[in-house]
């Protein structure tokens, strides 16, 4: 293992926190994993395209399927209608039907009668239709009143759908068209842990938009059109990413509140040293903060108990030691175990000759 007081050079791919979660996206289903749970029956598999013929599972499974869907035996309560060029929905589902696959056809729409029979609903995948905001689409949805993860990624929503089922957990509904969440759309999912909202074109976040959001674990906003930190977020969050916008600053307060944010992705922003307050990140709860691909000339004061910080291709020559410590004693230091600073504009000989006293607990440093 390296000497953790060593400056050379380090260019390693290290399986960090914050780099293995990205070697594990699933792209498919708006970049974040689904976990399976195959204990409860769960299928472990999105999609049997390409798997086997679909004559076999009818020869196997003698219960009923309806012809544009494929009903393997070894999960009975999943249908698989994925990649059929479907305009609308089959007609007939299985009412043992809990785990529907929709996603990359063509449906703009569903009828009005589409899920009368399948009350049982627990997943619905729709990722990568055609599919358009109107009353009728939040009516349906609803009306399944145990769905509890449902995927809309990719399709030509306007707005989030209103009157969801209060048993939903995860909702994803990134890379629409959606330009402002309505006050109270989320009011009754109390129960809602993840919200995928990136590659949208939210300029604003307005006051009440998460009302309701009282167990959100992550948040994605990355890939949209905000110029400000945005205001009136739910004080549960435990992981925030807002890459891909254009916020140039953060102020004193706009952490306030956050007692459980741990992960803050602000990376291929607009930051700048002028427009950081010095106490913006003040917040002993965060364990990973990623700034890479800003415009920072200087480090950025953080707290002494964070671990990970990203601050690869910004364009800073300046160490302040007093970024990392305001003092330095034998219970003074910061915890910090990974800094990168690679892609900067200084070396490893321009750090102060009293850093190692400070990240006296440092594992790597990219520079």
């Amino acid at each position: 293992m390296e000497d953790l007081m060593d400056v050379r050079p380090l260019l390693l791919v290290l399986p960090v926190l914050g780099l293995s979660w990205a070697s594990t996206l699933d792209l498919d289903y708006g970049g974040v994993p689904l976990w399976i749970n195959r204990f409860i029956g769960e299928p472990s598999v999105f999609s049997l395209r390409g798997r086997m013929d679909s004559s076999w599972y009818r020869a196997v499974n003698s219960q009923s399927c309806p012809l544009e869907c494929d009903c393997p035996i070894q999960w009975p309560s999943a249908l698989y209608c994925d990649q059929r060029g479907l305009h609308s929905l089959p007609s007939s589902l299985p009412a043992r039907t809990q785990y529907l696959f929709l996603q990359d056809n063509s449906i703009s729409g569903l009828q009005a009668d589409a899920f009368t029979n399948v009350t049982r609903l627990r997943w619905l995948f729709l990722d990568r239709n055609q599919l358009l905001s109107d009353q009728a689409l939040a009516t349906l949805l609803s009306n399944l009143t145990r769905l509890e993860n449902l995927f809309m990624n990719h399709n030509n929503l306007t707005e989030v759908p209103s009157g969801l089922p209060p048993g939903l957990r995860q909702l994803r509904l990134a890379h629409n068209h959606i330009g402002q969440i309505s006050p109270g759309v989320f009011k009754n999912l109390q129960n809602l842990t993840l919200l995928l909202l990136q590659g949208n074109r939210l300029k604003t976040i307005r006051e009440g938009a998460f009302t309701g959001l009282l167990s959100i674990n992550l948040l994605d906003l990355s890939n949209n059109l905000l110029e400000e930190f945005p205001k009136h977020l739910p004080p549960s969050v435990q992981q925030l990413y807002l890459s891909e916008n254009s916020i140039s600053g953060l102020s004193q307060d706009c952490l306030k509140g956050f007692q459980s944010l741990r992960y803050l992705r602000l990376s291929h922003n607009q930051l700048q040293n002028p427009g950081l307050a010095p106490g913006a990140f003040n917040l002993s709860s965060l364990v990973e903060l990623d700034l890479s691909y800003n415009q920072l000339t200087s480090t950025p004061v953080v707290p002494t108990t964070l671990l990970y910080l990203y601050l690869e291709a910004n364009l800073i020559q300046e160490f302040n030691v007093s970024s990392f410590c305001s003092t330095v004693g034998p219970q003074d230091y910061s915890h910090m175990r990974i800094l990168r600073l690679d892609g900067n504009r200084m070396a490893s000989h321009q750090l102060p000759a009293d850093w190692v006293m400070c990240l006296r607990v440092l594992h790597h440093l990219f520079i």
